[in-house]
Parts: C-alpha cells; sequence; structure tokens
C-alpha cells in the first residue's frame, strides 16, 4: 500500500496576527515605493542611453533604487525576517547617500552627472537623506519585540 502524504492546514489559531504597517508607517512604505520607481525608471533610461557618460552616477543610481525596492517591500511586511532585511536595506542606503554625497561634493570630477544620491540627494529635495532615518525609526518604533515589554 502506498504512503500517505500529510499536509498541515493552516487553522485560524495559526494565522499571522502580526498587525501590518499602519499610519506613518503606509505613508513611509508609499514614499519608498515612489522613490523605488522613480529611481528604477531615472537608472534605466540614463543606463540605455547614456551608460558611457556617466558610467559611476548612473551605476550608483541603479544600486539606489535596487536598495529603494528592498527596503519598500521589506518595511511593508512584519516578519522577522524581512524586518532584518529591512534594516540592512536602510543602513546602506544611510552609508551610501551619505558616502555618495561626500564624494559628489569632494570630487565632482567622478560625477559627470548627478544620481539619486549626489549631493545628499539635493536633486529629490534631500528626501534620500532623510528617509533612512525615518525608516530606521519606524523599524524602532514599530518592532513588535519591544512594543511587547513595553
Amino acid at each position: 500500500m502506498g504512503s500517505v502524504l500529510s499536509v498541515n492546514v493552516p487553522t485560524s489559531s495559526a494565522t499571522d496576527t502580526r498587525r501590518p504597517a499602519y499610519g506613518l508607517g503606509r505613508v513611509l512604505i508609499l514614499v519608498y515605493g515612489m522613490f523605488a520607481l522613480a529611481a528604477s525608471a531615472r537608472s534605466l533610461v540614463q543606463l540605455i542611453r547614456d551608460a558611457s557618460e556617466a558610467p559611476l552616477a548612473y551605476s550608483l543610481s541603479a544600486v539606489a533604487a535596487l536598495i529603494y525596492i528592498v527596503a519598500t517591500v521589506c518595511l511593508a511586511h512584519n516578519g522577522r525576517r524581512m524586518r532584518r532585511a529591512a534594516w540592512a536595506a536602510v543602513i546602506f542606503e544611510a552609508v551610501g547617500v551619505i558616502a555618495v554625497g561626500i564624494l559628489s561634493t569632494t570630487h565632482p570630477e567622478l560625477f559627470a552627472r548627478d544620481s539619486v544620491w549626489s549631493h545628499f540627494g539635493s536633486g529629490y529635495g534631500f528626501v534620500p537623506l532623510i528617509l533612512p532615518w525615518l525608516g530606521m525609526a519606524w523599524l524602532y518604533y514599530s518592532n513588535p519585540g519591544r512594543i511587547a515589554q513595553t
């Protein structure tokens, strides 16, 4: 006789009861999503049309787009792994925007054209400079473990 595979069907008590992003968290995710879309479109057009004109700046715009996409997806979920990935993305973003901002200011010859993070995101109203800090604040204040302790 053949073996029967048992399948565990989740019951209502096994459903995910964690609260999704709410209020300002949803606004933050929306802003990250808009930046993911804007940076993706910008870098795609730049790399297709003029990749040889400013390869460093355009590649950095593509990296910024990828980070914004990862941050958007990870901030929208409340799982432990996704929160860790969100932390990694927003920290990388913060370091990236500061490093590129300093380099684009002190060594403008490296940046024939601006990237998303050039001059600390001045082309986007300095939102790229502020956004990772808001992301880190959201991740800290919405941490389920921290909330359960209080």
